[in-house]
């Protein structure tokens, strides 16, 4: 925390080079994170630059509160994702967003594609709080503290939204494993 606190502390007056340790260190998770709000690639890059240009922009008035850093960032990418949504007059299919796969077998890249393909389906039928709680606390990493700051709700309102969309979830992949249709 202490080396997050002083690396944004350098930011703020202009040091390039902290700002890139930032964005290199919280990158990955906001893209994954946004990637799975929208579902589309090229969307969900564009997103993601503009959550650290409005992080650039904004870092003066930034006032370290003792959360980690991302719990910023988180914020101002739940706020780009909520406007993106609202721009926008339906989703794309979640097939487009498909990740690409690492496996050297092709099979095994299928399968893992199909899998994935499934949990969003069933990701779908969550209500939006849960899908956004599931995405915050396991696309983004964040702890429940955390979550909980982003969105702007108590630490045990997440709690029993997690909870409630992991019940539905099992229950959903469950009943595609016994032979019934999601």
């Amino acid at each position: 925390m202490q080396q997050e606190k002083e690396l944004i502390r350098r930011a703020q007056q202009g040091d390039q080079e902290a700002f890139a340790e930032l964005y290199e260190e919280h990158f990955d998770p906001i893209y994954r994170y946004i990637l799975m709000r929208v579902r589309d690639r090229a969307e969900a890059e564009d997103l993601t630059q503009q959550v650290f240009l409005s992080a650039l922009e904004a870092l003066p008035s930034y006032k370290w509160r003792g959360a980690p850093f991302s719990t910023w960032l988180f914020r101002i990418a739940h706020n780009r994702v909520i406007d993106y949504r609202r721009k926008m007059t339906r989703f794309k299919s979640s097939s487009e967003a498909g990740l690409i796969s690492t496996e050297p077998d092709p099979a095994t890249a299928a399968e893992r594609e199909m899998e994935l393909a499934r949990i969003q389906r069933v990701l779908k039928e969550l209500t939006p709080l849960q899908q956004e709680v599931i995405g915050l606390r396991f696309t983004g990493g964040l702890s429940t503290a955390e979550v909980a700051q982003v969105m702007r709700k108590s630490e045990g309102a997440i709690k029993a939204l997690q909870h409630s969309a992991l019940v539905t979830l099992r229950k959903k992949l469950q009943e595609n494993d016994y032979g019934h249709e999601i």
